[in-house]
């Protein structure tokens, strides 16, 4: 499918490319056969106005004028050999310094067409010409086209990717919620299995921890569950829900893995938060550092605050993250482990942003001295 994909956006840019290709072409193929069309009219136009100031009681006045008149679209200029203006036809005249403007234009068709003469009988006056607004906008209509196209691409280009992401995001909440469904059944005959044997081996400590995991698979089926549903933020304190999570990262990791929490004071920070999803989120970046740095080190925490957000650093010392891949990490399935799917960083990032209205970013990382990964909530 990707394949295919990617053969459909080649085969548009080719046919994109060769539709501005051909139009430049015939575009100044014709341009250049409307020129030499007009250079031949000025060329009338020359001599009509030579036999109109030659002209005697044998010359028919009327044909000349109109032939002079005729001229309805091409900007002329007629001067005398010093390049004095004698008189124009189709320019249009500023309301100020206009014996500057003419000079100027003078200056500037002299080297865009060559002049054509006009023999008197003891001198010369001059044509000097410029290209009809037709054949100007004929020149740029090849990229007033090309203009179209790419914004057409662009486009085409937002509405194919909004779609695709669109459809990603309807299977991620679709598997989501399926999920926490095909949970719930057995993890509530869990939960009745684990108080059944609460009853008659009261004082067992095995059944106390495998009542805790079982909760906590409820807990994640909830997770689960409110993935692609409205955000439901309350008022908890930041320091517990952090704690919270880290507490239970350390009880199912190695002794090798210490992780260190740093909060700015004593007092605690209150904030808006959906518990479970952001819990989840500060137990995917610590399972991840301990993958980097492959089960044994340590993990900070720290948590700073100012006016308007607050901030988490969490800090590894594990084997870093290349710099072309800050923000790769972050996209579904990418993964540097050979087991995983590659969807814990994307959820996070789906948490943070979309959900809790926040930033999570690679901070900095160096290869084989840690990343710090950074979360801005507002408070």
């Amino acid at each position: 499918m990707q394949e295919m994909s990617q053969h459909l956006k080649l085969i548009f840019i080719l046919i994109g490319a060769g539709i501005v290709v051909a139009s430049t072409y015939f575009s100044n193929k014709l341009g250049n056969e409307l020129a030499q069309e007009e250079k031949r009219k000025i060329e009338i136009w020359a001599e009509a106005t030579r036999q109109l100031i030659l002209s005697d009681e044998t010359t028919n006045l009327d044909f000349i004028i109109s032939i002079i008149e005729g001229n309805k679209t091409i900007p002329v200029l007629l001067v005398d050999e010093h390049e004095n203006l004698l008189s124009s036809k189709n320019v249009k005249e500023p309301i100020k310094d206009i014996d500057s403007f003419y000079r100027n234009e003078i200056n500037r068709l002299k080297h865009k067409n060559p002049p054509i003469e006009v023999k008197l009988s003891d001198s010369s006056q001059y044509i000097y010409y410029d290209d009809s607004r037709l054949l100007k906008q004929l020149y740029y209509f090849p990229y007033v086209q090309l203009g179209i196209i790419f914004f057409f691409f662009i486009i085409a280009f937002f509405a194919f990717s909004s779609t695709k992401k669109a459809e990603q995001n309807r299977v991620w909440v679709g598997l989501s919620k399926e999920t926490a469904h095909q949970l719930g059944t057995p993890i509530s005959s869990l939960l009745a299995w684990v108080d059944l044997m609460k009853m008659k081996y009261e004082d067992d400590k095995m059944i106390g921890e495998m009542s805790k995991d079982v909760s906590r698979l409820r807990i994640i089926a909830e997770r689960f569950s409110k993935i692609g549903s409205a955000p439901d933020l309350q008022l908890v304190s930041l320091n517990e829900t952090i704690l919270n999570a880290v507490q239970y990262i350390s009880n199912r990791t190695s002794e090798k893995v210490k992780i260190q929490c740093h909060f700015p004071d004593k007092n605690h920070i209150f904030i808006k938060l959906n518990v479970p999803l952001f819990e989840w989120v500060i137990e995917n970046l610590c399972k991840n550092s301990i993958d980097a740095m492959d089960g044994s080190g340590k993990i900070y925490i720290n948590i700073s605050k100012t006016e308007k957000d607050c901030i988490i650093d969490v800090r590894d010392k594990g084997k870093g993250i290349e710099r072309k891949n800050y923000r790769a990490i972050f996209s579904p399935g990418f993964t540097t482990k050979s087991r995983g799917w590659g969807l814990g960083l994307s959820l996070a990032k789906r948490i943070i942003e979309e959900y809790h209205n926040g930033k999570i970013f690679v901070k900095s990382s160096e290869i084989n001295n840690g990343t710090t990964i950074r979360i801005i909530l507002k408070t």
